[in-house]
């Protein structure tokens, strides 16, 4: 049980913040950094940045996901998963809106440092940066997008296979090397499809609620089968796409196979439970799997000499 909150406390942003998500966004950026390293144009101040940025915007995204989401009436006495701010009381509307604006405010502030950062690394060629303002300003943009629109069309997996994958992994090893190569691709694509999981699983619990509150997720959509597999088949892609590094350069990313027992352990106890509150535990279980998988990946690739 959560104890007693006072509203607009301390206690009551740091619910709302969910620091629990924080790992599933530091993820990628572990992986990207330990890359860079392995290829020797690692920068640690950019590499900083960037975490920091990650963090805050998740932060953002959990913000507002709170407030449209109880604004929304999804956040019901219905909802099986963990307490939300807004449907609490924890935090009132309008220190959630401001709450919001400054998140959102300080991630474009670090973005403008990594930029800035980047410039002045790259002899200050301006046409290189460009790339930097786009992400900046999609993963702002993507953060509303979520829970105004695309997780309620199905298209919310694709978000995170953007936001948690690609920009992040992509962006990351970019700004400390100003260059892109096929494994940081792959490395991407790994770590957008092993951190779906999460969101896999979070839509396979709410699958019924979801459909009674006109919410479209896939899983809501095709089902429950679907959702049991699809949770599966993301963290085995996702590994073999990690795999594929050991035969590019990276003999010791073989490592993210450790990562297979844990996820299937994990999506054994999901297909027992299908269903209810109880499945709240796969979850704690799929975010430990998902920082493994980063963990196993980023040592993997230090290891590479």
């Amino acid at each position: 049980m959560t104890p007693a909150v006072s509203t607009n406390s301390p206690l009551a942003w740091v619910l709302a913040a969910r620091p629990k998500t924080l790992a599933a966004a530091l993820a990628p950026v572990l992986v990207a950094t330990a890359l860079a390293l392995a290829d020797g144009v690692a920068r640690p101040m950019q590499a900083l940045l960037c975490a920091l940025f990650a963090l805050v915007m998740q932060v953002a995204a959990n913000l507002i996901n709170d407030y449209f989401d109880f604004a929304r009436g999804t956040d019901d006495a219905d909802r099986l998963g963990p307490e939300r701010a807004m449907a609490q009381g924890w935090i009132t509307p309008r220190a959630m809106r401001g709450g919001i604006a400054l998140s959102v405010a300080l991630a474009a502030l670090i973005g403008m440092g990594i930029a800035a950062l980047f410039l002045a690394s790259s002899g200050g060629d301006v046409p290189d940066a460009w790339p930097l303002v786009v992400l900046g300003a999609a993963c702002i943009a993507g953060a509303f997008l979520y829970t105004l629109l695309m997780s309620y069309i199905a298209l919310g997996d694709l978000l995170v296979w953007l936001f948690f994958g690609f920009v992040p992994v992509c962006g990351t090893y970019y700004v400390q090397a100003a260059t892109l190569t096929l494994p940081v691709w792959l490395a991407a694509a790994a770590c957008g499809l092993v951190t779906d999981t999460l969101l896999v699983l979070n839509n396979y619990r709410d699958r019924d609620t979801d459909s009674a509150h006109h919410k479209h997720t896939l899983v809501s959509v095709l089902g429950e089968p679907f959702g049991r597999y699809f949770y599966f088949a993301q963290g085995v892609l996702g590994c073999a796409s990690a795999y594929a590094l050991s035969h590019m350069g990276y003999p010791v990313a073989r490592l993210v196979v450790f990562y297979l027992y844990f996820h299937l352990t994990t999506w054994q106890l999901m297909a027992r439970l299908r269903s209810g509150r109880a499945l709240n535990r796969v979850l704690g279980l799929t975010a430990r799997n998902i920082l493994l998988f980063a963990l196993l990946l980023s040592l993997g690739l230090l290891l590479r000499n």
